[in-house]
Parts: C-alpha cells; structure tokens; sequence
C-alpha cells in the first residue's frame, strides 16, 4: 500500500536527517536499515533514492547557514563579500580530491564494497579514530598547559587561560590553531577534502572522515563540523545530480507512489536535519567527539554478531 511506502519514506528520511552529519555514517545505516525495512520499489529507483534523498538533508545547509554562505548579501560589506567568495573557493578546491577520485569508482565502490562486514569494519575503524585522535588532542593541551603553569605563567586561549576550562576536552579545543573558518589556510582546506575521499568506503562516514581530518589539521571540533557542511552542498549536489541522470538514462521514471517515496523522504530529512545540525554545533561547544566513536564500536560490533548469526 501507499501509506506504508511512505510511512518508510518517512523513516529512511528520519535516519538521513540524523546520520548525515553526526559522524557515525549515514550510508551504513541506510544499508543497514534495508535489511530490516524494504522500500517496494524497483532497484534502480532503490539506488537513486539512497543518494537523492540527501538533497532534502543538504537544504537545510543552505537554510541554516544562508548568510554565511552568500556573498550577495546587502549587509555585507566589502570585506565580507571577499571572505564569502574566499569561503566558496575553499569549498571548490576541497572538492577536487573526490571529483577527480570518487566519480570514476563510483559504481566499483558501490557494487564492491556495499556489504555489513564492511560497513562495520569502517564503523569500528573510524570509530576507534575519533577516541584516539581526542585523547591525544586532550593529552596534547594538558602536557602544555601543566609546562607552562611549572614555567609559572598561564596561555591565553583569547581572553581566557588554561585554568579557566573545565574539561582537557575544552582545552584540547581552545588550543587548536585554526579557530575560526575565515581563517582556515587553503592548504588546511584541500587537506580536508582528501579525507573526504575516505568517505567512499560505506560506514566511514562523509561528515566522519572530514571531521576527523579538520582535527589531525588543526581546526577546532566547532571549525571541522561547520566547514564539513559547506562541503557538502557541491559533493551531495553533484552526487544527487549524477545518480538522477543515470536513473533516466537507463530508461526509467518514477511511478507515482516512487515519487511521493522520494518526496516524503526528502521532505523529513530536511526538518531533521535542521534539527540534527543545531545538535551538534551545541554538542561540540563543550564536548568531544569520544561519544560518536563509542557508537560506532558498539553498532560495529552488534552488526557483525547480527549478520554472523543469520549467515
């Protein structure tokens, strides 16, 4: 029936909106969630909505962060204006790594490496990443701020010192070099983009292994997500955009009740995503990423004794 293909629409739309950009791996849960919850709807229309529905997630991007984003914007003067566009040229040149590598092994990517054990792997893999990068992020700080508190004088992170956070999590945070976007060196951006093209492999996660990679190049948690959703519009436009024209070149069209499926899908991961994105720019004002990595061990490991046992 119609009513329960969109009641699932609206389920897939849910896990999107929340799994997009918290670092634990949208892909690997849409995979995931399809061995339990099936869309009655052909293959072809299957691999399309799996990448399209992200359009609805990415909206709420450019809605969120509108201003930031356009360098059209009357109250912006000319300085503002040169910053927006120097953003948009990071984006661009961050996007390079997986244009020039991610399109050509798109579909080798897709047919090879799309399986539980896989997705797993990554999630655990990256999982472990994020704790071992914060902690040693944390240790980092604290050996500093303890020397120099010996040497008898505090660091200024701004206009606090070392003594005036609560957690090695904050200090390890205040101390990164890159504190705001705006001054992100394009070097800083283009590596990013490279650990993009991490996000290939299913359960790495996109927003994952961007994030990951702003913080072994110096951004604050607050930085590596923010910049982690301005690259995404042109990755998930694009990808959006390639996995359509593939759709129609193979001769097909939606069915009515397939495109209120992709509509309904869209649709809620946009409001969740709006929600979802506000979560974590709260989440990482004062506190690490060490909760997603245990997540992803913990899903990781439930998913190989899952599929283990029905095999």
């Amino acid at each position: 029936m119609p009513v329960i293909e969109l009641l699932k629409a609206a389920l897939y739309g849910l896990v999107e909106g929340i799994t997009e950009w918290l670092p634990i791996s949208s892909t690997g849960h849409m995979l995931l969630l399809n061995q339990f919850v099936t869309l009655d709807v052909s293959q072809d229309f299957w691999d399309m909505f799996l990448v399209v529905i992200q359009l609805g997630a990415i909206l709420a991007v450019v809605v969120l962060f509108f201003y930031q984003l356009n360098p059209f914007s009357p109250s912006k003067g000319k300085d503002g204006r040169r910053a927006t566009w120097r953003l948009w040229g990071q984006i661009i040149v961050a996007c390079l790594p997986a244009a020039i590598i991610g399109v050509p092994l798109d579909d080798w990517m897709e047919e090879h490496l799309g399986s539980p054990f896989v997705i797993a792997a990554a999630l655990i893999v990256y999982g472990i990443a994020f704790i071992a990068i914060e902690s040693h992020r944390e240790h980092k700080a604290k050996r500093l701020a303890d020397e120099q508190a010996a040497e008898g004088h505090a660091k200024h992170f701004a206009v606090r010192t070392f003594e005036d956070f609560d957690t090695p999590s904050e200090l390890a945070d205040a101390d990164a070099a890159v504190q705001d976007v705006k001054e992100m060196p394009w070097k800083t951006a283009f590596g990013i983009g490279c650990f993009q093209v991490l996000s290939m492999v299913p359960g790495t996660s996109r927003s994952g292994s961007t994030i990951i990679g702003g913080l072994l190049l110096g951004c604050s948690r607050a930085v590596a997500a923010e910049f982690t959703f301005y690259l995404a519009i042109p990755v998930m436009v694009g990808a959006s955009g390639l996995r359509l024209v593939k759709f129609f070149l193979k001769g097909n069209s939606f069915t009515t009740t397939e495109a209120q499926v992709l509509g309904v899908g869209c649709i809620v991961a946009f409001v969740v995503s709006l929600l979802a994105i506000r979560f974590l720019m709260s989440f990482v004002k004062k506190h690490d990423f060490k909760p997603f990595g245990w997540y992803r061990i913990i899903l990781g490991a439930l998913v190989i004794a899952y599929f283990a046992l029905v095999a």
